[in-house]
């Protein structure tokens, strides 16, 4: 049985018999106003984080969501598109697309706006997008690219940049460590399946996201998520996993190199009003400048006694240079 039956075992379980525990997300529930999550929804909700952000979700946007769990998220995309075929998701799992279009009936008896043909539901897989190119403002997925392995997380990939529209963004929220992991707990397909063993450093899940194209890189969230330790798992040191949100935007790749917002900022604190790097980016007396990695190293490179650069917060908000 290949890594990829396991996930689909693993998940047709879930979608037939409710896994609250199966993933846990430090994320709170989002009932905007007038928005009713069901009951079932939240029990269903497998993933790490959230994917859903308003300012991503402006003029009706063309919605694509990979790996619908018991759609809440859908739902919470359908209440930003609220027309017949807004938001589109794929799973490759009969039973949880199934489970997700019963959800959705409960959340049309107990939202008066939502209807379920809002959303389109399509058997498919991350692999092999059943999406026209160039079609879709924002894609998302929530803990579903780290249970790929190497060659097929650089197709998943491929794929959303294939479907998206030029400055379309990829919204996604999956698992990360720093540590490195053994062979026998990488190559363990039930952990992968439970987003655990597939969990990349940073750098090289951003590094995935800029080798398929995407120019722009925003890290918008860094939290804990799990603990691997000896007693429980295949490990002699505890290993400790976040979850990150991120945006990847398909803006085209500048000479230089991708821009990627790790949440720095820059603080001119000398005698002028201001300072001129020469290189587009204007830094106000006191006032903080969001910048990218790249702009951050630049102005560092200027030796300068009065400006002040931050570390990563890992929290970017948008706003700032590139």
């Amino acid at each position: 049985m290949s890594y990829l039956e396991t996930t689909h075992d693993v998940y047709k379980e879930a979608a037939l018999t409710p896994d609250v525990g199966l993933c846990c997300t430090t994320n709170p529930i989002w009932e905007l106003p007038g928005l009713k999550i069901p009951k079932i929804m939240q029990e269903m909700n497998y993933g790490c984080g959230s994917t859903v952000h308003a300012r991503d979700l402006t003029n009706n946007p063309k919605m694509l969501y990979v790996g619908v769990g018991g759609g809440m998220e859908l739902l919470q995309f359908s209440y930003f598109n609220r027309q017949k075929g807004g938001v589109i998701g794929v799973d490759v799992v009969d039973e949880m697309l199934e489970a997700s279009r019963k959800n959705f009936k409960i959340a049309e008896e107990q939202n008066e706006w939502f209807k379920s043909d809002f959303v389109e539901l399509k058997k498919g897989d991350a692999l092999h997008l059943p999406v026209e190119d160039n079609s879709i403002d924002v894609a998302a997925q929530n803990c579903l690219f780290n249970i790929f392995k190497a060659d097929d997380l650089k197709k998943a990939i491929k794929e959303m940049h294939r479907v998206l529209k030029p400055h379309g963004r990829l919204v996604m929220s999956d698992p990360t460590c720093e540590q490195p992991m053994n062979d026998e707990l990488r190559n363990d397909e039930r952990l992968r399946a439970l987003c655990l063993s597939g969990s990349l450093p940073i750098v090289e899940y951003v590094k995935a996201l800029t080798d398929a194209g995407f120019g722009t890189i925003e890290i918008r969230a860094r939290k804990p998520y799990r603990i691997l330790d000896p007693k429980h798992y295949n490990t002699d040191e505890l290993i400790y996993i976040e979850s990150i949100e991120v945006a990847a935007i398909k803006d085209p790749m500048p000479e230089d190199g991708p821009c990627i917002f790790t949440g720095k900022a820059a603080i001119y604190f000398g005698d002028d009003d201001y300072v001129d790097d020469k290189n587009g980016h204007i830094l106000l007396k006191n006032q903080p400048l969001a910048i990218c990695d790249k702009t951050a190293g630049a102005l560092a490179s200027l030796n300068r006694d009065d400006i002040f650069i931050s570390e990563s917060t890992y929290h970017y908000d948008g706003g700032g240079c590139c």
